[in-house]
C-alpha cells in the first residue's frame, strides 16, 4: 500500500465539478500534498452541495462531470504526480427528490415486490411505507398528473394497476403513505441517517446490496483511479466490522480509513482492518496544547448532565420511531432510552465493548429487564445489532449538535469528539497520544478542519486566547452586553465568542450561524418550533454588534487584541498536525487564515487563484533570499508554513519514522511543544500571552538533539539551542538535521 504524506479535501460540488477540480492539480503539487482528497463522488440529489445524498451509486455524478470528467481527474493528478482518494456512504442513500432515486422510487412503486426492496432496511411488517413530507395532517392537497401522485413540488409513483378516482383514494391503494412531516420521528418505518427523514439506511450487511452499491467503487479500483477511500459514518452500520473486511478484500492495496469518532481514551478496534480514523481524535490532542488548562470558569451545570440531559431528550423527541422498531422487537422503550442516554461512547461492537454496555447499565435508573440484559449482549439478536445503531446516532444528535450548542464555557473545545469539561491537553499527554499513535495506526488520517467541524481551526486558535485571559474576556463581555443583551446566558455566551474568534466577518454570515446554532441548541428557539422573538432579539444585537459606532469599535479593539496571540496558536497548531505521526489532511482553503463556522458556512468557494499567486511570491521572494512573510493578515505566513511541511513530508520521509519529544529548560519552558519525528524536528509556541507577560523565552533553551540543524520554514540554520534565536521569526519551527 502505498500511504500518501499529506492530503488536500476537496469539496467538489456542482458549481465546482471534477474538471474544475482537476484545474488544481498544479497548485497542489506545489503546496506539496501526495493526494487529492474528494468529496463523495456518486450521484447524488440533483444540486446536493455536498455529496452525501447519493441517489445512484451506480454512476460518477452526471452534475460533476461523470466519469469521463473523473478520468480527466485522475489524468492530470498523475500528470502532477498526485493520486486521488475518495469519501463513500455506504449508509445510506437520499430520498428528497424521489425521482432522481432510481431504487426507491421502484420501492415507492412496487413495494415488497420491487428488486430493490432488499437493499433498505425497511420494517415491511410495520405497515406501508411512511412518507413524512405533508405540510399539515390533511391530503387535500394532493394531485395525479402524468401517471404519478403529487404534493407541490413533490412526485411519487403509482403502483401498477391503482389507477382511478380521487387522488386520495389513489394514495390509500399505494406501498407508501405521505404524512404529516411532524409525525414522521414517530412514525417512520424505516432506518434513517440520524435523524434525517431524507436518508434512507441502506441493507450493506447484505452481500448482494454491498456488491451492488460498490460496483463503481470497485472499478475506479480496478483501473487504478484511486489510492484510497474514506468511509463515511461506519456508526450507522449494522456490521461495521463485518463491512470493512470485505471492503479491504476488494480493495487490496488502498489506503483505508473510517469516520470514527472516539471519545475521550476511547480505542480504535486494533483488529479493524482499516488504517485509522478520519482525524478527529488528533483535531482534539493538538488543540488542546493551545488551551491554558487553569481556565477557571464552570458552568452551573457539569457537562456530563447536560450531555445525559439532552441525550435522553433527543432519544425521546427525535427517535420515537427507532424505540418503536426496538419495541416490536421485544424491548422496553423507557429502559432502551435511559441506557442510550448513559451510553459513554457511540456504540458497541458487540462482543467488543460490551464494558461500555455495563457502565451505561450501572449508571441507568430506570429498571431494566434481566431477559432484557442478555439480548443487548447477544451480537446475534437483532435488537442488539439495532440499538447498537441507535446510541450512535442519539450520541450525534444529543451531545454534537445539541449539548455542545448549549454548554460554551469555551467553544474552543466544543468539537466532534471532544469533551468540553477537558480544558486543555499538556504536552506530556501529548506525547503519549503521540507514541500510541505511531505504534498502533500510523498511517491515521490527521486534521484540524473538517466539512463537519463546528468551526474553523483559526476560529478555534484565537478562541484558544480567551483561556488565558478569563477576567479580560468577562470584562470585555459585560461591556458589551450593557448594549446589546440577550436573555439566554448559555446562547449568549456563544454569541460574544463566535463574533470574537472570527471578527471580521459578514454579518450575514453570522445571521445565519446564529440562528442555526440556536435552533440546535433547542432552548430558547428550536427547529421544529422556532421562536420568532427570540430569533429577532438575536438579529437586532448582531446588527448592534455592526450599527453602534461604540460598540463595533469595541469588539474590534478586542478582535485586534488577541489576533497576534491567535495567529501564534494557528501556525502552531497547524505545523503540530503536519508533523505528527498520521498522514495530515488540509481541508480547502485553510492553508490560509480561514473563518468559517458550522457548515454550510465552512463549505463557500474558496479562492484558489489568490493562494496560488501568493504560494508562487512566497516561492519566488525565497529563491532571491528576499524577504519571509511576515505574521499578518494575509495569511502568507500560514501558508509557508504549509508547504513547507507538506513538501518535507513528501519529498523527505525518511525525516518522519519516529518520535521523539524534546524538553526545553529555562523559564519559559512550559511555552513550548516540541518534538523530533527522526530528523524532523518540530517546534512551537504555546500559551503565548502568558509568555509575552512574563518577558518572552529570555534563557529558554531547547535540548536539541546533536547536530547540526536548518529551519525548513526560513532556510537559516539554527545558531544555538536557545528558543529566542530558533523562534526568531516566526512562533514555530521546522528543524531539519543535516
Amino acid at each position: 500500500m502505498s500511504t500518501p504524506t499529506g492530503t488536500y479535501r476537496v469539496q467538489v460540488r456542482p458549481d465546482f465539478g471534477l474538471d474544475a477540480t482537476a484545474s488544481l492539480s498544479g497548485y497542489l503539487h506545489t503546496l506539496g500534498v501526495s493526494h487529492l482528497y474528494s468529496a463523495p463522488l456518486l450521484a447524488a440529489t440533483p444540486g446536493s452541495p455536498h455529496g452525501y445524498d447519493v441517489v445512484d451509486p451506480r454512476v460518477v455524478n452526471p452534475e460533476l462531470g461523470g466519469a469521463a470528467a473523473l478520468d480527466r481527474l485522475v489524468g492530470a493528478l498523475r500528470d502532477n504526480g498526485l493520486g486521488l482518494v475518495v469519501d463513500i456512504v455506504p449508509n445510506h442513500m437520499g430520498l428528497f427528490q424521489p425521482s432522481a432515486n432510481p431504487m426507491w422510487w421502484d420501492v415507492l412503486k412496487h413495494g415488497r415486490g420491487s428488486e430493490y426492496a432488499g437493499w433498505f432496511d425497511i420494517d415491511w411488517d410495520a405497515g406501508p411505507i411512511v412518507v413524512p413530507v405533508l405540510g399539515s395532517p390533511a391530503l387535500d392537497d394532493l394531485s395525479l398528473g402524468h401517471g404519478e401522485l403529487r404534493y407541490y413540488e413533490h412526485r411519487f409513483p403509482i403502483a401498477p394497476g391503482t389507477e382511478g378516482g380521487t387522488p386520495q383514494e389513489v394514495h390509500e391503494r399505494q406501498h407508501y403513505r405521505l404524512t404529516y412531516w411532524r409525525e414522521g420521528n414517530e412514525r417512520l418505518n424505516y432506518r434513517r441517517f440520524f435523524a434525517v427523514t431524507e436518508l434512507a439506511g441502506l441493507r450493506i450487511e447484505d452481500p448482494a446490496v454491498f456488491e451492488a452499491t460498490h460496483a463503481e467503487i470497485f472499478r475506479w479500483v480496478r483501473e487504478g483511479l484511486v489510492d484510497g477511500i474514506r468511509v463515511d459514518h461506519p456508526d450507522g452500520l449494522r456490521d461495521p466490522e463485518g463491512y470493512f473486511t470485505r471492503l479491504r478484500e476488494r480493495t487490496p492495496g488502498r489506503w483505508l480509513v473510517v469516520e470514527k469518532i472516539l471519545e475521550a481514551s476511547e480505542p480504535l478496534p486494533r483488529h479493524w482492518p482499516v488504517d485509522g480514523t478520519s482525524g478527529y481524535d488528533a483535531l482534539g490532542e493538538v488543540c488542546g496544547l493551545f488551551v491554558d488548562p487553569t481556565f477557571p470558569e464552570k458552568p452551573d451545570v457539569s457537562w456530563p448532565d447536560e450531555a445525559y440531559a439532552q441525550k435522553l431528550d433527543v432519544t425521546k423527541r427525535l427517535f420515537g420511531a427507532e424505540l418503536n422498531r426496538l419495541a416490536r422487537l421485544g424491548g422496553d422503550k423507557s429502559a432502551l432510552s435511559e441506557l442510550a442516554a448513559n451510553f459513554p461512547v457511540y456504540r458497541t461492537y458487540l462482543p467488543y465493548g460490551e464494558e461500555h454496555l455495563d457502565e451505561a447499565l450501572a449508571k441507568t435508573k430506570t429498571e431494566v429487564p434481566a431477559d432484557l440484559v442478555l439480548r443487548l449482549r447477544d451480537p446475534g439478536d437483532e435488537l442488539a445489532q439495532r440499538f447498537q445503531q441507535l446510541t450512535g446516532a442519539v450520541m450525534a444528535k444529543g451531545v454534537e449538535d445539541t449539548a455542545m450548542y448549549r454548554w460554551n464555557r469555551l467553544i474552543a473545545l466544543n468539537e466532534v469528539g471532544g469533551d468540553p469539561s477537558r480544558v486543555g491537553v499538556e504536552p506530556e499527554e501529548f506525547h503519549a497520544a503521540q507514541a500510541r499513535r505511531l505504534r498502533d495506526w500510523p498511517a491515521s488520517m490527521t486534521t484540524l478542519s473538517t466539512h463537519d467541524t463546528k468551526r474553523g481551526e483559526d476560529v478555534r486558535a484565537r478562541l484558544a486566547v480567551l483561556s488565558e485571559i478569563p477576567a479580560e474576556w468577562a470584562a470585555a463581555v459585560a461591556t458589551w452586553r450593557e448594549t446589546a443583551p440577550l436573555d439566554d446566558p448559555s446562547f449568549e455566551a456563544l454569541f460574544w465568542q463566535t463574533i470574537a474568534g472570527a471578527w471580521p466577518i459578514e454579518q450575514e454570515r453570522l445571521r445565519g450561524y446564529f440562528q442555526k446554532a440556536a435552533r440546535e441548541a433547542n432552548r430558547s428557539t428550536s427547529w421544529d418550533q422556532p421562536d420568532e422573538a427570540f430569533e429577532a432579539a438575536v438579529n437586532a444585537n448582531l446588527e448592534r454588534v455592526f450599527d453602534n459606532p461604540d460598540l463595533r469599535h469595541s469588539v474590534h479593539e478586542f478582535a485586534a487584541r488577541i489576533t497576534p496571540f491567535g495567529w501564534s496558536n494557528a501556525l502552531g497548531q497547524k505545523l503540530v498536525q503536519l508533523t505528527m505521526p498520521g498522514v495530515p489532511d488540509v481541508y480547502q482553503g485553510t492553508e490560509l487564515w480561514e473563518n468559517s463556522l458550522v457548515d454550510p458556512d465552512n463549505r463557500r468557494p474558496v479562492d484558489f487563484a489568490e493562494r496560488l499567486d501568493l504560494l508562487a511570491a512566497i516561492d519566488a521572494a525565497a529563491a532571491a533570499q528576499q524577504p519571509l512573510p511576515p505574521v499578518d493578515v494575509s495569511g502568507a505566513a500560514k501558508l509557508l508554513v504549509v508547504s513547507r511541511a507538506l513538501r518535507l513530508r513528501r519529498d523527505r520521509p525518511e525525516l518522519f519514522g519516529g518520535y521523539e519529544p524534546v524538553t526545553a529548560s529555562g523559564p519559559a519552558a512550559g511555552h513550548v511543544v516540541a518534538f523530533d519525528r527522526g530528523g524532523a524536528l518540530t517546534v512551537a509556541t504555546r500559551l503565548p500571552v502568558a509568555l509575552a507577560a512574563a518577558g518572552g523565552w529570555r534563557d529558554t533553551a531547547l535540548r536539541l538533539p546533536e547536530g547540526t540543524w536548518t529551519d525548513a520554514l526560513t532556510g537559516r540554520g539554527v545558531p544555538s539551542a536557545a528558543l529566542g534565536d530558533i523562534l526568531a521569526t516566526y512562533p514555530v519551527a521546522l528543524l531539519v538535521k543535516g
